[in-house]
């Protein structure tokens, strides 16, 4: 009797993984009357509507690191950033999925703000050569902004200039902390490799 419990409970157990390991993530979105974006990916309500549909076996961001490298040599040459500074901007802001959207509302590689978008000439966040070279174009300015001084420049990227501008340091933001701390450990990688 006991046995025949263990193996049932066993039985139930690989279904329950089975099923999870199949499970999509679409995400749905839905903007409530006071203009609030809301987005999940278990929708509460019909008002929710498709947004992204994950496919099975099928993950463009996985492709590699090396899919969007013409870009970045491009972007690097316009703007004179480096190489491998962009790449790991990329790799913390997005971990190279072009379609990636924050619950702030950064979209796109470089996980730019919509308010951002017609400043750094993006049309199409999701398009990988528009976020790019706009992320690019934002890292720039920043990095003029603060003279060079590339964790300040980081440090607005992540928090926003006028944070950096107010504590005159990396903000006391643990987010903020983390993300210039690992921006810089995978630059550092890339550029040593």
């Amino acid at each position: 009797m006991l046995k025949k419990k263990a193996i049932i409970l066993f039985i139930a157990l690989a279904l329950v993984l089975f099923c999870l390991s199949n499970a999509l993530s679409d995400i749905y979105t839905f903007i409530d009357s006071k203009g609030i974006v809301h987005f999940t990916n278990v929708p509460t309500s019909s008002d929710y509507k498709l947004y992204i549909r994950e496919r099975p076996g099928k993950q463009p961001h996985k492709a590699g690191t090396k899919k969007y490298d013409n870009i970045i040599i491009k972007a690097q040459k316009r703007y004179g950033v480096e190489f491998s500074l962009i790449k790991a901007v990329i790799k913390v802001e997005s971990g190279f999925n072009p379609n990636a959207v924050s619950k702030r509302g950064a979209k796109g590689l470089m996980q730019i703000m919509p308010d951002n978008f017609k400043a750094l000439f993006v049309k199409d966040p999701f398009n990988p050569s528009q976020n790019i070279m706009g992320g690019t174009l934002h890292l720039q300015r920043l990095l003029r902004r603060y003279k060079y001084k590339l964790p300040l420049a980081l440090a607005a990227y992540n928090a926003g200039p006028d944070a950096v501008d107010r504590y005159r340091r990396v903000p006391p933001y643990k987010e903020t902390q983390n993300y210039v701390r690992k921006v810089m450990k995978i630059y550092s990688r890339y550029k040593n490799s």
